[in-house]
């Protein structure tokens, strides 16, 4: 286990981020506190050059004060071979250039520990990695072809639809039995996404909550409770949704001592899962959020664990 002495972060740029409730703000914070130095840059600043991978990075340094979280140095050319780490947490679209930054940071990794595997993070998409665990979902469809769509409906009666890459809640539709725009809502994904869309069969639940469980290292570390707004059908919490404390139910832990191994397998040290009721809806591997709000709640301080894992895995 070597010592870690710097961490570089992949990330959307720290003045945009909301460090309320932004878990990546939370891991950094812990990583400064534990001495190390901090390099920030954003993924357009990769570059693979005869077999090495560069950035282009700033040293960064933190604070946890609303509208003057954060300094960044002069930036400076380095080899990512050199860093200890590298936190792979920019927000999807899970798009080709996302996947191509996971091909260029294979290069470095695990001589120098990208969190989470970015091998892993780009095969297992976080809505068909988790039909890997069909019997813990809902009932779901993956496909472009609407007549699949609207056979699948008449089946389940209300459906939720969404894109297959998206996230935070974008592009989400609740489309009940007697809902005469599914048509259109097909026409407009159709020409939106060129990937297929997911269906599943929509969870009354939900009103009462879209929970969050995060996971380290395969292991439940905290969680917390997303309840949708009255006017809206998402819990997204920049959506409106209100979180709220909560503990873990038995089938809930179930479905974490089910997944655990298969996680760990692919080297995923932070994970977040989605529970409604009784039935996990998606597995987030790229930037899982609720660090922040665990910890306003009275939970674990999930960035310590995280922070402990990672050192446990150095090479």
């Amino acid at each position: 286990m070597g010592k870690i002495k710097n961490v570089a972060v992949q990330m959307d740029h720290v003045a945009g981020i909301n460090i309320a409730g932004d878990s990546t703000f939370a891991v950094c914070l812990e990583a400064q506190a534990r001495g190390y130095k901090l390099f920030h840059y954003t993924p357009e600043r990769l570059s693979l050059r005869d077999g090495k991978l560069y950035a282009s990075v700033e040293p960064m340094l933190l604070r946890d004060v609303k509208g003057d979280h954060f300094e960044l140095g002069a930036p400076e050319r380095v080899d990512l071979s050199t860093m200890d780490v590298v936190l792979l947490r920019q927000d999807p679209p899970f798009d080709m250039a996302y996947i191509t930054s996971t091909h260029l940071l294979e290069r470095v990794h695990p001589k120098t520990l990208v969190v989470n595997d970015p091998a892993w993070v780009r095969n297992s998409p976080e809505k068909i990695f988790v039909t890997e665990f069909a019997d813990l979902m809902p009932k779901t469809l993956i496909t472009k072809d609407a007549d699949e769509v609207r056979r699948f409906r008449d089946e389940m009666g209300d459906i939720i639809l969404k894109p297959l890459y998206g996230n935070g809640g974008a592009g989400v539709f609740h489309s009940t039995r007697d809902d005469r725009n599914l048509s259109s809502l097909l026409e407009m994904f159709g020409q939106l996404f060129r990937e297929p869309f997911i269906a599943q069969q929509y969870l009354p639940d939900v009103r009462k909550g879209d929970k969050r469980i995060i996971l380290v290292d395969g292991e439940p570390a905290g969680a917390i409770n997303r309840v949708p707004a009255d006017h809206d059908s998402r819990s997204n919490m920049h959506v409106g949704g209100r979180a709220e404390a909560t503990e873990l139910t038995a089938r809930e832990k179930e479905i974490c001592q089910r997944i655990g191994p298969a996680l760990r397998e692919r080297g995923f040290l932070l994970v977040g899962i989605d529970v409604i009721g009784d039935f996990m809806t998606e597995i987030n591997v790229t930037s899982p959020t609720g660090i922040r709000e665990v910890r306003k709640f009275g939970g674990a301080d999930i960035a310590s664990l995280l922070w402990d894992a990672i050192e446990r895995k150095r090479p």
